[in-house]
């Protein structure tokens, strides 16, 4: 029988569908585009891992605070989800540079501000006393 309990146990099916679904998410939009373009397409991978593993440790931490209902597994699952947010501002702005911003303020920097508020989650989840 079919459960997702058994799909969080076995942590490399997970991994290997959570790749899967990324890139065919992004193949024709982001990654069919840049095929040709060297370093660029590098760069834009390396995005594309970083929304890989953000996606595969928040659907692991959304689990384990569906088990065990800390406040420390809430804000790492917090914080990851908000990292793939930052990811996908800062692919995004690889992808399409100079063509999306708010105002007079780039993308880019949304993006490494969203990195920054990832980081101060996961520091509160570190020295918070359950």
């Amino acid at each position: 029988m079919f459960r997702p309990e058994n799909i969080v146990e076995r942590k490399s099916t997970l991994f290997s569908i959570v790749v899967t679904g990324v890139i065919a998410i992004l193949a024709l939009p982001i990654i069919a585009p840049h095929l040709l373009h060297g370093y660029h397409l590098a760069h834009i991978f390396l995005h594309i891992g970083g929304i890989t593993l953000a996606v595969f440790i928040s659907i692991l931490a959304g689990f384990a605070y569906y088990r065990l209902r800390t406040k420390r597994l809430l804000l790492s699952a917090i914080a990851f989800t908000n990292f793939i947010a930052a990811e996908i501002i800062l692919l995004v702005d690889a992808t399409w540079p100079f063509i999306y911003d708010f105002g007079e303020i780039p993308l880019s920097e949304i993006g490494h501000l969203l990195t920054f508020i990832t980081l101060g989650l996961l520091a509160l989840g570190v020295f918070r006393n359950d």
